[in-house]
């Protein structure tokens, strides 16, 4: 193979780079920083379905090395391989020889037991990248910035978007994509870095902020914000940058900024010199430092007042931080383990603050609920979290699980930092939470030993027992005074046995003592030793009868209140639905929780929201089967379900109002749930029901609410999908399928089955996705709903647009057409129009396109649709655009910004500023178009949309070819 590769060409007459593998007289070169392209002389390689793409991209990710059979049918086929993958693979490598082979080439060469793909230098962007970024180092240490600056510029602007975008990423691809967008992300740092060294105050200053306001916790990038302002005599400003940090880190941690920004701004506020920041801040030193620098999370929960003993457990925990005798670093692992209310996340969060100095990157906590089958927390859903808490913006966090943990270890491999998870159910739970290795210490509580762990990964056990005697007899007196305990200590005692020594009994003890300065310690004792009678006590004390002792001290309606609590899926409840759920006035049950919270049975986590302790959770449902009345549960479910239905409902409504909608379920109680006054308000609902709305979604499709889930499934989409949480949504709309099937509701059924289809579009699933569309196109027409079955046809259209069939992509999108015309549909009709003309002009028949978004556009004028008029004078720039009608596209596209700014859609205002710009360029309108591009470039850093790398490639300009312009998945609106 070593005389295939003739040579290497890294220049263009226009000034652009890029670089080019010579094969002979074939040039051929991959690119993976961004969705996965091949080209030959210059022009894209069509690289089949997904599958036939991930066996590119997994050679690609191993070159030159031999990947056996097993391993990419393991990648393929994710350990659920069909009975022909052997022979799918073979296919695969086939189609992939077909479109890479040249005369001179073989593109995969036989190699027993698997496949190899050989590449030479040059060939491939990520490798370009490295050498760019190594050059860039080795220059600025030597002190020759016009080089480094130049490096790293090229660099920077090879990433066309987020690696392997639109693949599915299983292991080992995801861990090497976790590992290329670590380099990018030090790379864009060690840049700030040349920048401010080179007094580019007006560069960094920019890059920073774009930076910021996609990860605002990154302290180095606030310190090199603060330094380019200062510099540039902007005084005023860096003290309002670092004002903004501060309260940044204050709302997002409860922390204050580190040492190092904290100093800075004292330098700035004295008006010292900075040259000393900038020494200290070389980006080799911090790169060795922190190799993997993102934020830094300090998530523990508070700490409890009344904490006693432990002193053992205390030492036994300290005693794991000491390092391995072997000199590895082996991440230590406990399971603090016990019954429940025995104290295991008090102490856990207790030794965890008293040692936080020990962990300079920081606290990850989490609470699993691992014994609430309702409320149990999935690995990939705590991932999610943590990574989002360590900097990963949403659109980059990784599809699969396994994608995600790869990552998490990634982040983790070289930090000191504490995991505390709580609250664990079982070893699976756990198990892809932990770090692969590294200087992490893990503390898991959990009601079982998880043996499993402490076999296969080394945890230690640390059980922990109920107070002593003595200690509860102190944990009271921490609670009550001395003055109220001394003098009583038989009373203590017999507190101490009827409560077993549980300090979760303890503390509803001692919240209902403290509620009433009038009662004894001798009558509690007695009334608790009578309580022992009433309900069967636990393996270990009474800890129901420390439980009934403060529920029948309760008034009736907060013994209500309580009880009725038992039906709500949790993890928390608002006032407003306490409120829908007993039938009473706001007024009325505010005063009940605050008795409920006086008596510790619940505790307010933020101003109207309450939550409790999973074993009082637990009592509320046994009260509430053997004391409240069927029919009473069954109004109460009634109620609690319309509430957040309605409330749901108008807010989607509220968001989406173009959309394709229903008339919900009708209320118990018509016309109590009043709609949001804005958007804001909307936003604002679902941001913060957004665990208890997916929570009833499947508790209601158990329960026998499927009418109601499917509804709600539908409304939690309003929010999901501008979000792109799409295996959230994949993940609801999945149990709204389910539960439109029970309720034998074909519009159900219809609609989950095209929410589901597009989530999946989403991912990348186009197969699925397909399937399940055509479901919905069958159940809308079932239904005789013309509008419903265009829209799937609609959907159907972005299928077929995407996977590159553009003309099944035109035969859908006009059976969509007829029938929003047979439906009287005038803005499905202006939309689908729209929709025709885009894929026309795509195709290059910019004349069909231009005629199909004129009738669009008459008709949006028509009936006001601001938003349709915008898409469609976007698709209409673009045509003017292929006609080399300049003028025409850069009217058009102008129209179309405007219109989409005052309609507030960021994302497509950014999308077509970043075609006009394209356009401008075209003209020779270079600076109108770099102003056009770094408006792009800042919205979507606000959404933290990876498109903001692929307008700095054209802010850069020497990248090398690219695809034609807007060519992606949001094309079709």
């Amino acid at each position: 193979m070593s005389d295939i590769f003739k040579g290497l060409d890294n220049s263009r007459p226009d000034g652009r780079w890029f670089l080019i593998a010579r094969v002979s007289n074939m040039s051929v070169r991959f690119e993976v920083l961004g969705p996965l392209r091949a080209y030959q002389y210059d022009r894209p390689v069509g690289l089949g379905s997904v599958k036939q793409r991930l066996l590119l991209a997994t050679l690609l990710a191993k070159a030159d090395e031999l990947v056996t059979s097993e391993q990419l049918i393991d990648v393929l086929w994710r350990h659920e391989p069909p009975a022909s993958a052997a022979s799918n693979l073979r296919s695969y490598a086939r189609g992939l020889r077909t479109v890479l082979r040249s005369d001179s080439w073989d593109g995969l060469p036989p190699a027993r037991g698997g496949y190899i793909l050989r590449l030479l230098p040059g060939q491939l962007d990520l490798e370009v990248f490295d050498r760019a970024t190594a050059r860039a180092k080795a220059a600025a240490a030597a002190g020759d910035s016009v080089v480094a600056k130049a490096e790293w510029t090229r660099a920077l602007s090879l990433r066309r978007g987020s690696p392997l975008s639109g693949l599915p990423h299983h292991s080992p691809l995801a861990e090497w994509v976790a590992r290329i967008e670590e380099r990018y992300l030090a790379a864009e740092e060690d840049y700030g870095e040349l920048l401010l060294s080179t007094e580019n105050w007006m560069d960094a200053v920019q890059r920073m902020r774009q930076l910021l306001d996609r990860a605002p916790l990154r302290e180095r990038a606030w310190c090199q914000l603060l330094t380019g302002l200062y510099e540039m005599g902007n005084t005023t400003d860096a003290l309002a940058a670092f004002r903004q940090a501060r309260k940044i880190f204050a709302t997002e941690t409860g922390l204050e900024p580190g040492p190092q920004l904290t100093q800075l701004h004292d330098n700035i506020l004295n008006r010292r010199p900075l040259a000393a920041r900038q020494e200290k801040s070389r980006p080799t030193e911090r790169r060795q430092k922190h190799p993997h620098t993102l934020v830094i999370p300090r998530q523990l929960p508070p700490l409890t007042h009344a904490f006693v003993g432990r002193r053992e457990e205390i030492a036994q925990l300290d005693a794991r931080l000491t390092p391995s005798p072997q000199g590895a670093e082996l991440t230590a692992i406990t399971v603090v383990c016990g019954m429940a209310g025995v104290g295991k996340t008090t102490l856990a969060v207790r030794w965890a603050h008293q040692t936080s100095n020990s962990f300079p990157d920081g606290q990850l906590y989490v609470n699993l609920r691992g014994y609430d089958k309702d409320s149990k927390l999935a690995p990939f859903d705590v991932l999610r979290d943590f990574l989002d808490a360590l900097g990963v913006a949403q659109t980059r966090i990784p599809a699969t699980l396994e994608g995600r943990t790869a990552l998490f270890r990634s982040l983790l491999a070289t930090r000191r930092i504490l995991l505390l998870l709580d609250n664990a159910g079982d070893a699976e739970q756990v198990r892809p939470l932990l770090p692969g290795a590294g200087r992490i210490t893990v503390v898991v509580t959990s009601r079982d030993q998880l043996h499993g762990l402490i076999v296969s990964e080394g945890a230690h056990a640390l059980p922990l027992a109920t107070l002593s005697r003595d200690e509860s007899g102190e944990m009271l007196r921490l609670r009550l005074g001395e003055k109220r305990t001394s003098g009583d200590r038989e009373s203590l005692d017999a507190i101490a046995t009827t409560t077993g020594g549980l300090p979760l009994a303890l503390s509803v003890v001692a919240a209902r003592l403290a509620s009433d300065p009038d009662v004894s310690l001798e009558s509690v004792a007695a009334n608790l030793r009578r309580s022992q009678n009433r309900l069967d006590a636990l393996a270990v004390g009474d800890v129901r009868g420390s439980f009934w002792w403060s529920y029948r001290s309760l008034s009736l309606d907060a013994a209500r209140v309580f009880r009725l609590l038992g039906l709500h899926p949790g993890p928390e409840i608002g006032e407003e639905a306490v409120s829908a759920l007993v039938g009473s006035p706001i007024h009325v049950v505010r005063q009940n929780l605050r008795e409920l919270t006086r008596l510790h049975l619940l505790d307010e986590i933020r101003p109207g929201r309450y939550t409790a302790h999973d074993l009082l959770w637990g009592y509320a449902v046994e009260l509430l089967r053997s004391s409240e009345a069927h029919d009473s549960q069954r109004a109460a479910r009634d109620r609690m379900y319309d509430f957040y239905l309605h409330r749901s409902h108008s807010a989607a409504v509220c968001l989406q109002p173009q959309w394709l909608t229903f008339t919900p379920h009708p209320p118990v109680s018509p016309g109590s749930y009043a709609p949001p006054s804005d958007q804001a308000e909307a936003l604002a609902w679902f941001g913060t029901e957004l665990d208890v709305l997916t929570r009833l979604v499947r508790q209601g499709t158990e329960g026998g609410y499927g009418m109601h889930a499917w509804q709600l499934a539908w409304a939690l989409t309003a929010f999901l999908a501008p979000k792109g949480l799409w295996q959230l949504q994949f993940t609801v709309q999945r149990l709204a399928l389910s539960a439109a099937e029970q309720s034998e509701s074909m519009t159900g059924q219809a609609t989950a089955h095209r929410l589901l289809g597009r989530a999946m579009t989403r991912l990348g699933m186009f197969v699925e996705a397909e399937e399940h569309l055509k479901h919905a196109q069958l159940r809308y027409e079932q239904a005789r709903d013309m509008r419903g079955t265009a829209q799937a046809l609609h959907n159907r259209t972005e299928v077929s647009f995407v996977t590159g069939d553009r003309q099944a992509a035109l035969v859908h999108a006009r059976k969509a057409l007829r029938l929003h015309r047979l439906a009287g549909h005038a803005p499905g009709e202006a939309r689908t129009l729209n929709s025709i003309g885009w894929v026309s002009a795509v195709i290059g028949n910019y004349a069909q396109a231009v005629d199909s978004c004129e009738k669009a556009l008459k008709i949006q004028r028509q009936i006001n649709d601001v938003n349709g008029q915008a898409a469609t004078l976007d698709t209409l720039g673009y045509a003017f655009h292929g006609l080399g009608r300049w003028d025409e596209a850069v009217h058009s596209y102008r129209q179309s910004v405007a219109l989409f700014r005052d309609s507030a859609d960021r994302y497509h205002e950014a999308e077509t500023r970043v075609r006009l710009g394209e356009t401008l360029e075209e003209m020779g309108e270079v600076l109108a178009a770099v102003a056009e591009w770094l408006v792009a470039a800042e919205i979507f850093d606000e959404l933290q949309d990876p498109a903001a790398d692929d307008v700095r490639r054209h802010l850069a300009r020497v990248d090398g070819a690219s695809s034609e312009p807007g060519q992606h998945f949001g094309v079709l609106r």
